[in-house]
């Protein structure tokens, strides 16, 4: 399947204009810390402490703030569980799971292409 821009665009440009919820939806999936918590629930349900391992290098503000968003939007859900001590615990909703199907194709792209990407460049200078 091949995809361009214009048939993105195809008779309605609203997401090419400004304040377009699209730009919003866009930021909060394709931000560096949102795009790697989806990945890491992409494979099942995590606890927080699991979350924070597995995307090495975010805080714990960050983590909360993405998650937070994320939950908003209806991608991502929070289950408390009333134990001592207590347990919460972070999976994709259909939505996120619907979501992931879509970005796993240019995540594995990314992942496939991003050591030669890099030496190319630095090469380039």
């Amino acid at each position: 399947m091949t995809v361009s821009l214009a048939s993105l665009r195809g008779d309605d440009t609203a997401m090419f204009t400004d304040g377009c919820p699209t730009r919003t939806v866009l930021d909060h999936v394709t931000s560096k810390w949102g795009v790697l918590v989806l990945a890491a629930l992409a494979n099942g349900t995590l606890r927080w402490s699991e979350l924070r391992r597995t995307v090495d290098g975010i805080s714990e503000k960050m983590l909360a703030s993405t998650l937070k968003t994320l939950e908003r939007d209806g991608i991502v859900v929070r289950e408390a569980r009333p134990v001592i001590p207590p347990h919460v615990d972070y999976g994709l909703t259909d939505r996120g799971r619907d979501l992931m199907t879509a970005m796993s194709p240019l995540l594995l792209w990314v992942a496939g292409n991003a050591d030669t990407i890099l030496t190319e460049a630095q090469e380039r200078g």
